[in-house]
C-alpha cells in the first residue's frame, strides 16, 4: 500500500506501542523509518531512578533538566543533519514528534528550569514541519506498567504509576487543543496492532482523508 502521507509521527507513553506500529507501517506503506535514540541519553536512568519521588506536591528531579537539554540539543543534531536532509525526499514515518520535547519539560521541570529550557529551545531555532499525520496512542497507566515490565529494560524499572499518571494527563491536556496536522487517537487498550483483523482495519482507515481530529474505534 503506498504512503499517501509525507510524514506520519507516532506518539503517547513510554510503553504504549510507538516503536512497534512505526515499525510495521513503515513496512505496509514502503516508507523510511525514523525511530528515537533514547537510550543515548546519558542522564535518563538516572532521571528515572528518581521519578519514585514523584508526587502531587512536586514533579522536578536533580537530572530532569540535563535529560530535557541532553533530548533537545540531540534532535536538533538530527533535524540539521546531512542524513535527515536526505531521508526528507522520501515518505517518513517516526516514533516520536518534535513537540513531545517541550510537553516533557513542562511536566518535568521547575518553573526556572523551565525558562532556562526554552531560552536554548528558541535559540536552536528549530524549523522541522508540520507532520501529515500525528497517530496518538494512549491507555492507562496500569496498562503501560505492565508493558514496561514485560519489555524489561532494567532502568525502566524505576517508572511509577504516578509519573505515568502526569506524562498521560499532559498528552491528553496537549492532544485536546492541538490542530496543527490531522489527528488519529488510538486507545491501545481496546485496539492491537498486532492483530491481523485491528491493523487491517487501521491501515485502512489512515489511508482514508483523515482531516481534523478521529478517533479509531473498530467495533469487533
Amino acid at each position: 500500500m503506498k504512503n499517501k502521507y509525507k510524514s506520519i509521527v507516532i506518539e503517547g507513553p513510554i510503553g504504549v506501542g510507538k516503536t512497534t506500529l512505526a515499525t510495521k507501517l513503515s513496512s505496509s506503506l514502503e516508507s523510511k523509518l525514523m525511530l528515537e535514540s533514547f537510550s543515548e541519553n546519558p542522564f535518563l536512568e538516572k532521571f528515572y531512578k528518581d521519578v519514585g519521588k514523584f508526587n502531587k506536591y512536586t514533579k522536578t528531579s536533580k537530572y530532569a533538566l540535563a535529560t530535557q537539554l541532553y533530548f533537545l540539543l540531540q534532535r536538533a543534531d538530527e533535524f540539521k543533519s546531512k542524513e535527515y536532509q536526505a531521508l526528507k525526499r522520501h515518505n517518513i514515518i517516526s516514533d516520536y514528534f518534535i513537540e513531545k520535547d517541550k510537553l516533557f519539560a513542562k511536566t518535568i521541570l521547575s518553573s526556572d528550569e523551565y525558562l532556562l529550557y526554552n531560552r536554548v529551545h528558541d535559540g536552536l531555532k528549530l524549523n522541522v514541519e508540520k507532520p501529515s499525520l500525528v497517530i496518538y496512542l494512549q491507555t492507562d497507566a496500569q496498562i503501560l506498567i505492565s508493558r514496561i515490565k514485560e519489555r524489561g529494560v532494567k532502568f525502566e524499572g524505576n517508572i511509577t504509576e504516578s509519573y505515568l499518571q502526569k506524562i498521560i494527563d499532559s498528552y491528553t491536556a496537549f492532544f485536546h487543543s492541538y490542530k496543527d496536522s490531522p489527528l488519529l487517537i488510538i486507545n491501545t487498550s481496546n485496539v492491537n496492532v498486532n492483530d491481523p483483523n485491528d491493523y487491517a482495519m487501521l491501515l485502512e482507515e489512515i489511508n482514508k482523508d483523515i482531516k481534523g481530529k478521529i478517533y479509531f474505534n473498530p467495533v469487533s
